[in-house]
């Protein structure tokens, strides 16, 4: 995994070399262990390196055996073996071991196509010197970041937004519509991002610029079969298990030693049995919390102990959330709503303190396999709509929630009344996803008279119908749910702030069975009773589970990762910055929140009288808000020129 970044143009100036590596020089820390650069009339590479894959051969930016096509990639082919093969068989000679190389001959053979043949995870930009074209994609499923921006007749593209703005022609002003779609959907919606000059490529798109011309198209989306089709597909849990087992195995493919992450929950316990069996030692890492409400120790234990792990835990305090959170931003480089991210920030730390950089985690089965509360909510919320006067309500919200004690404190009539729902919410193409975006909406009664007025009239349901594909009506309402979740929240929030950003944050590359696109196409195809069977989530993959865990775990309820929020912010000797960045003159300067409600807000939480998730969103959202400003517009940092020290410079 690396950092990548580059310009083209079609003007007749020439690359300024010092600002290109600067540019690679702010990806840093995606790249430790090597740097590049490639410049020729009209176009400039650079290139952050995480060795990996052929620590001595892979050096980037590579180009083919004629210097026609160039390429600077970010991610990972992990079928490269196998395609390399093939190519082999077709005539072509390789000099590198890597799969950057079998990425190179894979375009050399089929082109744009190329992407459609691939399994892993990538963000990469191909340079045909021929043809005078740029050749960008991003994977299916947007495990890797790559954003854009264009400038005059140039166009730049890095794998994080901070590169782009070494550029000083490159405007840092945030988008309004930028922020009222995190304080929505908890993610901006691709091509959309927080500043209102950059452009995110959206995952599954791939971008060719020829002449100054720029056009996007899209190369995979997630499909679903008819609600009313019949399944004739094998159903069992030893199908599921084999093809996650052959996923785990071609990502275990690496030239440094591949740990894996350990929840406690089913998704990483199930990954950590397979890979197992296929190596005598194997190194776990974990989060613990001194708060029993977020703390999974145990769990992780009856795992270690089952399997005999060599495991590492990463105690992470209220303090330490509160201490590492202004980096946390500058690396997501938008607002948060959860602090979630920034303990996976310091187990990444850990992680490559450890000497590993390379680790196995469970994202995705939750998406593909029906794990979140988000499919409980729309299947209860279904039956009460049917059954209004349902004595069953309360005990149904007591039995979604069970990791919320508080809940269970509430009265029955209160936990009646908990959802309502309307007949135009029924109706709604995104009714599973009402609650949650209409609780996050709320939040926006903390902006202020001018940032209201910036994004009057601008509904981002409508960006989201817009991207609907013509079939989606014909979905199973399950599925419906899986595809809203697929394509925003999982690589806009978990896979980016909670994912890719915070983990290369320490140069560590997590790797995604779950989204392996075999067991994609596979979940995809199962019926939803295979997926949630009444309310018991993940029904086929706890069939898998059975034979390889201890049952504490393997039948477990979903608790979702969650973490301390406000709260982490008002110890007994809370951060400076906090009261700098929250106080009412500062709000008032940087113009996005209300002074007034802000500190109606931060009173509540120093008297300790905030409650839910409201109030928790509402101070993260506005603090990570206040530390975006503060460090990408008002105090914005580059780093020095090129000095030399670039192990990897070609000129032609």
């Amino acid at each position: 995994m690396c950092g990548i970044a580059g310009i083209v143009t079609s003007e007749a100036a020439s690359i300024d070399v010092n600002r290109l590596t600067s540019m690679t020089m702010m990806l840093n820390h995606r790249g430790p262990d090597d740097r590049g650069v490639h410049v020729e009339p009209g176009l400039g590479f650079g290139h952050a390196r995480l060795s990996i894959v052929d620590l001595a051969g892979g050096r980037q930016p590579m180009s083919n055996a004629d210097g026609s096509l160039w390429i600077t990639f970010n991610g990972e082919i992990f079928n490269y073996v196998e395609l390399r093969e093939e190519l082999v068989k077709k005539g072509h000679r390789f000099r590198t071991e890597s799969d950057t190389e079998v990425l190179l001959h894979l375009y050399e053979e089929d082109g744009t196509a190329a992407v459609e043949r691939l399994n892993g995870q990538w963000a990469f930009a191909i340079w045909n010197r021929r043809s005078q074209t740029l050749f960008l994609s991003r994977d299916p499923i947007g495990v890797r970041p790559l954003f854009y921006t264009t400038a005059g007749r140039r166009l730049l593209f890095a794998s994080e937004i901070k590169a782009l703005f070494v550029d000083p022609e490159v405007s840092r002003e945030l988008d309004p519509r930028g922020v009222d779609n995190i304080f929505t959907f908890w993610t901006t919606l691709a091509p959309r991002t927080a500043f209102k000059a950059i452009r995110a490529l959206p995952p599954g798109h791939s971008l060719v610029w020829r002449n100054g011309n720029v056009t996007t198209s899209r190369h995979w989306s997630p499909s679903f079969p008819r609600a009313d089709a019949e399944c004739s597909m094998a159903q069992s849990p030893e199908a599921l298990r084999s093809v996650l087992d052959d996923a785990i195995r071609i990502r275990m493919r690496a030239d440094v030693p591949v740990g894996a992450y350990l929840s406690g929950g089913l998704d990483s316990s199930v990954i950590v049995a397979l890979m197992r069996h296929r190596t005598e030692r194997l190194r776990t890492f974990s989060i613990v919390f001194d708060d029993p409400d977020f703390d999974e120790r145990v769990h992780q234990q009856n795992v270690v102990s089952a399997f005999h792990l060599e495991h590492s835990e990463m105690r992470c305090t209220t303090a330490e959330i509160s201490r590492v959170f202004p980096d946390v931003v500058w690396h997501a480089e938008t607002p948060l709503l959860r602090t979630a991210p920034a303990p996976l920030f310091l187990l990444s730390q850990r992680t490559r303190d450890s000497g590993f950089k390379v680790v196995l985690t469970g994202e995705g089965a939750d998406e593909m396999l029906g794990g979140y509360d988000i499919f409980k909510e729309a299947k209860i919320r279904r039956f009460w709509a049917k059954s209004p006067a349902s004595a069953r309500r309360a005990a149904l919200v007591r039995r979604l929630y069970p990791y919320l004690p508080d809940l269970h404190k509430q009265p029955a009539e209160y936990l009646q009344s908990f959802f309502h729902i309307s007949a135009d919410d029924l109706a709604s193409p995104w009714f599973s996803h009402l609650p949650r975006w209409r609780l996050t909406s709320r939040l926006k009664l903390l902006f202020s008279a001018e940032m209201r007025a910036a994004v009057a009239g601008y509904d981002g349901l409508a960006d989201i119908a817009a991207g609907l594909p013509p079939e989606y009506g014909g979905w199973h309402p399950f599925a419906q749910t899986q595809y809203l979740e697929t394509t925003h929240l999982l690589p806009g929030y978990l896979l980016s702030s909670q994912g890719d950003r915070v983990a290369m944050a320490h140069g560590v590359e997590c790797r995604h069975p779950f989204l392996d696109p075999r067991v994609v196409a596979f979940a995809s195809r199962l019926p939803p009773s295979l997926k949630m069977k009444a309310l018991n989530e993940k029904y086929l993959l706890k069939h898998v589970a059975r034979e390889l865990l201890p049952a504490s775990v393997g039948r477990r309820s979903k608790q979702p990762y969650r973490a301390p929020d406000g709260k982490s912010f008002f110890g007994p000797r809370p951060d400076e910055y906090i009261s700098e960045l929250l106080s009412s003159a500062q709000v008032k300067r940087d113009g996005i929140f209300r002074p007034d409600a802000v500190s109606t807000l931060v009173k509540k939480f120093r008297n300790g009288t905030a409650i839910g998730a409201r109030d928790n969103m509402a101070l993260v959202g506005v603090l990570s808000t206040q530390l975006l400003v503060n460090r990408f517009i008002n105090h914005f940092e580059t780093v020095t020129p090129w000095n030399g020290s670039f192990t990897n410079f070609a000129h032609t």
